[in-house]
């Protein structure tokens, strides 16, 4: 069983995640397979706010923590980036510099 370490960066995260697709079983899914579980984890995601908020929900509806859903995100999204060969955080890095730029009305 893979272990995250105490004070993880976000390397040590996206790390985890390859080995836990191992232990799983889940190295046979493509990026494809993996984005379409990450866009269902997401509407996961909207109905447990809706419920935290207390919006109106079929009294049916299994729902979790906002704080899971947020996990399951990010679990999905460094398989993405695993599968791209993209390391997450020099892409934030990336990105927040071009976003520095911008002008936000």
């Amino acid at each position: 069983m893979p272990e995250l370490r105490e004070n993880p960066i976000l390397g040590d995260f996206q790390n985890y995640v390859t080995e836990l697709e191992k232990e799983r079983g889940f190295t046979d899914q493509t990026a494809l397979q993996r984005a379409l579980h990450l866009g269902e984890e997401t509407g996961e995601l909207f109905k447990a706010i809706r419920k935290a908020e207390n919006m109106k929900m079929d009294e049916n509806s299994k729902t979790t923590s906002v704080g899971e859903e947020m996990a399951d995100i990010m679990i999905f999204l460094f398989s993405i980036a695993n599968r791209y060969g993209i390391d997450l955080e020099k892409a934030f890095r990336e990105k927040e510099e071009i976003n520095k730029k911008r002008v936000w009305r």
